[in-house]
């Protein structure tokens, strides 16, 4: 059975069609997903998912692409609601320098504070890095994020850098573009992560895998990543599916 640690099945790409897509999910052989929750509206609506499917989980947090739309009243909401039985992580938060709508003082400021709810709620992070890894990791590091660990969500960087991530307490997941033919990284990547701390996802409706890029991604999808990754590190697919069902449970603290 497959586990998709990062899916924004809350998105309004599913309005339509969002209990067909979950079906296909669950034909695919998804038994465990994570909705995230990344503003105001996206936590109310992961929220409400994880309580009514049995095998759902929410993660809340706040995107650092609106990092500036934040108040100190979202983040007290953040915490308050991390107490939710159904909340398995904070998040996804982090750093995204690709798009200028945050300035970037405002996203490292957005990000402490998401880290240091973390440490007080005692819950894992899932961390966003675009085109920001300068700063991701210094910023971990001096608050210490190990204390919690988490996520290195959809990982992009260079397969050298697995090993700080590691390091730092963090779990290494990969997504759509391990199965993309000219990406390289992600491929060297899926090689080396230690098989206790590999995970898979989608971050649908974004990144769907091939034979499917370009068009809307959904969990069900999370198969294609599952067999990819297999492939490359020379494994059965069960194998792979089982080893990352452990880990995504052992890190959001969920008894099988």
């Amino acid at each position: 059975m497959l586990f998709d640690t990062h899916a924004h099945i809350n998105d309004k790409q599913f309005a339509e069609d969002r209990e067909e897509m979950l079906q296909r999910a669950k034909d695919a052989g998804v038994s465990r997903l994570v909705v995230i929750g990344c503003d105001a509206d996206g936590i109310t609506s992961a929220i409400e998912l994880a309580e009514k499917y049995d095998f759902v989980y929410a993660a809340i947090g706040w995107h650092p692409v609106d990092a500036i739309d934040m108040t100190d009243a979202d983040l007290d909401r953040i915490e308050e609601l991390s107490a939710h039985p159904k909340v398995v992580a904070i998040g996804e938060m982090g750093l995204d320098y690709h798009w200028d709508k945050s300035p970037k003082d405002i996203q490292k400021d957005v990000l402490r504070k998401q880290i240091q709810l973390a440490k007080r709620v005692k819950l894992p992070i899932i961390i966003h890095n675009r085109e920001a890894t300068q700063d991701i990791i210094p910023i971990l590091k001096e608050e210490n994020a190990a204390e919690v660990g988490g996520i290195m969500h959809c990982y992009s960087d260079e397969a050298d850098l697995v090993q700080e991530f590691l390091d730092m307490n963090f779990y290494i997941s990969l997504g759509g573009p391990v199965t993309f033919k000219n990406a390289k990284a992600p491929k060297e990547v899926a090689k080396i992560v230690p098989a206790d701390r590999l995970l898979i996802e989608t971050d649908c409706p974004y990144l769907a895998p091939h034979p499917n890029r370009g068009k809307r991604n959904e969990p069900a999808y999370v198969k294609l990543v599952a067999e990819q990754i297999a492939e490359l590190r020379g494994i059965g697919y069960e194998e792979l599916a089982e080893l990352t069902m452990r880990n995504a449970e052992r890190l959001y603290q969920i008894k099988s």
